[in-house]
C-alpha cells in the first residue's frame, strides 16, 4: 500500500499564505498598488511619512494627522542612551546589515509596553521604530568612520533627517526629494521574504521589535535585498555604454547573474524601476549630472536585448535594484549602506503587515513532509562504522 505524497512547493511558490489590504503586486501587468493607490499616483506627490501613514492606517493623512505623525516621529528619533552606548562599542566590530540587525534588536529598550498586542499601541510603535531605524543607520555609519554623532533635528522629516544625521549638514532639496522618492518606491511590496518573516514572528504573539529583527535578518540575504551595491559595481565596471554588450555576454557565458535584472513576480519591467528612473531624471535636471543616468539607461536597453536573445521566453527586465543603485548614488548614500537604507524604507511595510497580522491573529505554521529513513536501530557507539 502506497501513501500519496503531498505536492511540495519549493520556496512556497504559488502558495497563498495571507489575505491583505495593504498592497497588490501585479506581476503580469507590472503594477504595484498601495492601499488602493497605484504607486505611480503617489510618487512625486507625497512624502514618505504620508505613505507610511497610509500603510498603517488605510488612508492618507489629513494635515492634522500628518503634523501629529511628524511630531511623534521627531520625538522618537533620538535613540535611548543604552542603545547609543552599545552601538558605540558594537560598530567597531560589525557593519552594514550586521550592525543594523543588532541595533534593531535593541529597540525594545525604554518601551515599557513592548509586549502589548494592542492595535492602537502597535501603530504608535510602528512610528517610533520607523524613526529610530533611520537613526541607527546614520549613527552607526558615522561611528564606523570615526565621526562624531550628529543629533537629529525635530523639524526634519525622515529623508532630510537621515541625510542630516549622516553628513552633519542640511542637504539640498534635490537630494531630499530623490531619497524621499526612493523610500516611497521601496516602502512596501507584498508578501516578500522579509515581510513574511515579520508576519511569521508576530503571529506567535511575539513583539514588534522581534518581528522587525527577523525581517532585517531576512533582508540581509543577497537574493532579497543585498543587490544595489553590486549593481553600482557593475555599472562602474562597464564604464561606458559601448562596453555593455561585451560585458553582459561575458557574464552570461560565465554563468553569472546580471545584477538589477529579473524578478520572481514581475514578467515585465518593475514599476518601481520606472518611478526611480523618473526621480533620477528629475535629479539630473536639477544637478546637471546625466552621466550615470545615461549609462544606466543604455545598460538597461542593451541588457534586455541581450537577455531576450540568449534566454528567449524568460521575460527578464529591469527590477527596482537597477535604478535604486543609481538614485542612492546620486543622493550621496555610501554604497556600503545601500541595503540598510532600503531597510529604512521597507520598515513602513514590515510594520504595516505586523499590525494587519495582529488583527485577528492566527499563528503561521505550515506543514512539512518527511522524506528521510525509517526503522533505524540503535547501535552502541563503539560498534558504529
Amino acid at each position: 500500500m502506497t501513501t500519496e505524497q503531498p505536492v511540495i512547493s519549493k520556496g512556497l511558490e504559488g502558495v497563498t499564505a495571507a489575505a491583505t489590504q495593504i498592497a497588490e503586486v501585479d506581476g503580469q501587468n507590472g503594477k504595484l498598488t498601495l492601499r488602493g493607490y497605484d504607486v505611480g499616483e503617489l510618487s512625486g506627490k507625497v512624502s514618505f511619512e504620508e505613505v507610511a501613514y497610509l500603510l498603517w492606517n488605510g488612508a492618507l493623512p489629513t494635515r492634522a494627522e500628518y503634523d501629529s505623525l511628524h511630531t511623534e516621529m521627531s520625538a522618537a528619533r533620538a535613540l535611548p542612551l543604552p542603545v547609543m552606548a552599545a552601538l558605540e562599542v558594537l560598530a567597531a566590530h560589525a557593519e552594514g546589515m550586521h550592525i543594523l540587525r543588532m541595533g534593531a534588536a535593541m529597540l525594545s529598550i525604554a518601551d515599557p509596553d513592548i509586549d502589548s498586542l494592542d492595535l492602537a499601541g502597535a501603530k504608535r510603535r510602528a512610528a517610533r521604530l520607523q524613526a529610530q531605524m533611520s537613526a541607527i543607520v546614520a549613527h552607526t555609519w558615522r561611528i564606523k568612520n570615526n565621526l562624531p554623532i550628529v543629533p537629529p533635528q525635530p523639524e526634519h522629516g525622515i529623508a532630510e533627517g537621515f541625510l542630516y544625521m549622516l553628513e552633519g549638514q542640511v542637504p539640498d532639496k534635490a537630494r531630499v526629494d530623490g531619497l524621499n522618492a526612493y523610500m516611497v518606491a521601496v516602502s512596501e511590496h507584498g508578501l516578500n521574504v522579509s515581510t513574511f518573516c515579520a508576519r511569521v514572528a508576530i503571529s506567535t504573539d511575539s513583539d514588534m521589535v522581534s518581528a522587525l529583527t527577523a525581517a532585517v535578518g531576512a533582508l540581509k540575504g543577497p537574493k532579497h535585498g543585498g543587490v544595489p551595491g553590486p549593481v553600482l559595481d557593475m555599472l562602474r565596471e562597464i564604464g561606458t555604454p559601448d562596453q555593455t554588450d561585451t560585458y553582459i555576454r561575458a557574464e552570461m557565458a560565465a554563468g553569472r547573474r546580471i545584477m538589477g535584472f529579473g524578478h520572481r513576480i514581475y514578467k515585465v519591467r518593475d514599476p518601481r524601476a520606472a518611478l526611480l528612473s523618473a526621480a533620477a531624471e528629475k535629479m539630473a535636471t536639477l544637478t546637471g549630472d546625466y552621466d550615470l543616468l545615461n549609462l544606466t539607461k543604455s545598460v538597461e536597453k542593451t541588457t534586455v536585448d541581450v537577455l531576450s536573445e540568449l534566454k528567449p521566453g524568460r521575460e527578464l527586465y529591469a527590477n527596482v535594484e537597477l535604478y535604486a543603485a543609481l538614485i542612492l548614488h546620486a543622493v550621496g548614500v555610501p554604497s556600503e549602506i545601500f541595503t540598510p537604507v532600503f531597510a529604512i524604507g521597507r520598515t513602513a511595510g514590515w510594520t504595516a503587515h505586523m499590525i494587519e497580522q495582529l488583527d485577528g491573529n492566527r499563528i503561521i505554521r505550515p506543514e512539512s513532509v518527511y522524506i528521510g529513513p525509517r526503522d533505524l536501530k540503535w547501535v552502541a557507539m563503539d560498534a558504529r562504522a
